[in-house]
């Protein structure tokens, strides 16, 4: 599975995209929710590697190798990323994702003056295809693909919640001016069916929007 990141500071909309990878031959959560100073509107997204509001076109990959003689046996299989970002972006030297290789960190925030220009909140949302594809057209369902959360120390819960991919759209957060909320992500392939040997590659899209 493939993960990219691309952190951006446009001011209503930022997107990020996490490309996930299978190869077929092969709890309780929490999170931090910290608030920022007011300041010209704006929204910023990281997913994984990332640069603190600013641009970066760093993309990362989350993947997993199924064994051959385990394939399809139903045991979900731990993914694993290549990201290096550890600590947070918010300069306060934080270690929110204390194993970057099993994790991925989302990081959103939206701010605006204290005299209320623009809307109250922006919305985190995640978008997915229909399934993986492998270079012989045989496909994987978006949705053998999920996360779980994590921040340690953090007592907020589920502030970007867990979940699996719905080939579709899915709406994650509600982030409220001058906010940024940020934890780490685990994926997991389920494996519940048989499929051919290959390489299957699909990327998804998080994007933080503000009208």
């Amino acid at each position: 599975m493939k993960r990219a990141a691309r952190p951006s500071t446009l001011k209503s909309l930022a997107s990020a995209c996490l490309v996930l990878l299978c190869c077929a031959e092969m709890a309780s959560a929490h999170a931090w929710s910290l608030t920022i100073n007011a300041a010209s509107r704006r929204v910023y997204l990281h997913v994984g590697n990332g640069t603190f509001e600013g641009n970066n076109g760093t993309i990362n990959l989350v993947q997993v190798a199924v064994p051959f003689n385990l394939v399809g046996n139903g045991a979900a299989q731990a993914m694993t990323s290549n990201s290096t970002q550890n600590i947070s972006l918010q300069g306060d030297g934080y270690n929110t994702c204390p194993t970057p290789t099993s994790q991925v960190m989302i990081g959103a925030s939206y701010r605006r003056s204290n005299g209320g220009n623009g809307p109250a909140s922006a919305t985190l949302s995640v978008t997915s295809p229909a399934n993986l594809v492998n270079a012989a057209g045989d496909t994987i369902p978006f949705s053998q693909i999920s996360w779980t959360v994590s921040a340690p120390g953090s007592s907020v819960p589920n502030v970007i919640p867990a979940g699996t991919f719905n080939g579709g759209t899915q709406t994650l957060a509600t982030v409220p001016a001058n906010r940024y909320i940020e934890n780490c992500h685990t994926y997991s392939y389920a494996n519940s069916s048989v499929v051919a040997a290959g390489t299957y590659n699909g990327r998804v899209t998080y994007t933080l929007s503000s009208p």
